[in-house]
């Protein structure tokens, strides 16, 4: 099965407008558009989480280093 030809994509959108009707047809594009912008926005920041994580852990061994260094100095 290929790639629909130009008679099917009309035959398609011909069905679209009937079912839904010219002046619904824009808004369920700009439905599906923002549907779609959101869906990538969750996974850019799902891929930036592990970036994050790492960050914190940095921070905490330094936290720890210091306090370490701190108590071995009053000693």
């Amino acid at each position: 099965m290929g790639v629909p030809s130009m008679p099917e994509l009309l035959l398609i959108l011909a069905i679209v407008v009937i079912l839904f009707g010219a002046k619904k047809i824009p808004d369920l594009a700009q439905g599906i558009g923002k549907a779609i912008k959101g869906f990538k926005k969750e996974m850019k920041e799902d891929d930036d989480e592990p970036v994050i994580a790492k960050e914190l852990e940095k921070k905490e061994e330094k936290q720890v280093v210091q306090a370490s260094t701190a108590q071995e100095t009053k000693a």
